[in-house]
């Protein structure tokens, strides 16, 4: 019962995304949207973090952040608190370009969102409150 809520689950999630995805104008690698994910997600991150997130080494992890800084889509700052340490974080045009990778299409969602009642608008947004509450206490 529960391997089929899930597989049911993820077939309607990725039905969505499918259908309701930007057009990517960026070709840009998917770790390099993991890298921009999490950095988004912390606001800003060490290379040795990063490296740690995506279990990989810190050399490779240094030559992802080196071609998103070159790209634009990232930049970097030394700690006030200790000059050693350096953290990345995203520029606009990063924000923009992850965007487009991870969200839905604004102006696709909105014609679909026009279409519901009342009623299911409220289901829809319950439904995923529940499940981004509980994502984020599981990742605690």
């Amino acid at each position: 019962m529960e391997t089929d809520f899930i597989a049911k689950l993820n077939q309607q999630w990725t039905d969505i995304y499918y259908l309701l995805h930007y057009q990517h104008k960026e070709n840009i690698s998917h770790q390099a949207i993991r890298i921009m994910q999490h950095i988004e997600k912390q606001g800003e991150a060490t290379i040795g973090a990063l490296a740690e997130y995506l279990s990989v080494s810190h050399n490779t992890a240094s030559e992802h952040i080196k071609r998103l800084i070159q790209k634009g889509f990232i930049a970097k700052r030394r700690s006030q608190q200790d000059e050693r340490k350096v953290f990345v974080f995203l520029t606009q045009e990063g924000r923009a370009v992850l965007e487009q990778h991870t969200q839905l299409d604004k102006e696709k969602l909105k014609e679909i969102i026009e279409r519901m009642s009342t009623s299911e608008k409220e289901l829809v947004e319950q439904a995923f409150d529940l499940l981004s509450r509980k994502a984020k206490q599981w990742q605690l």
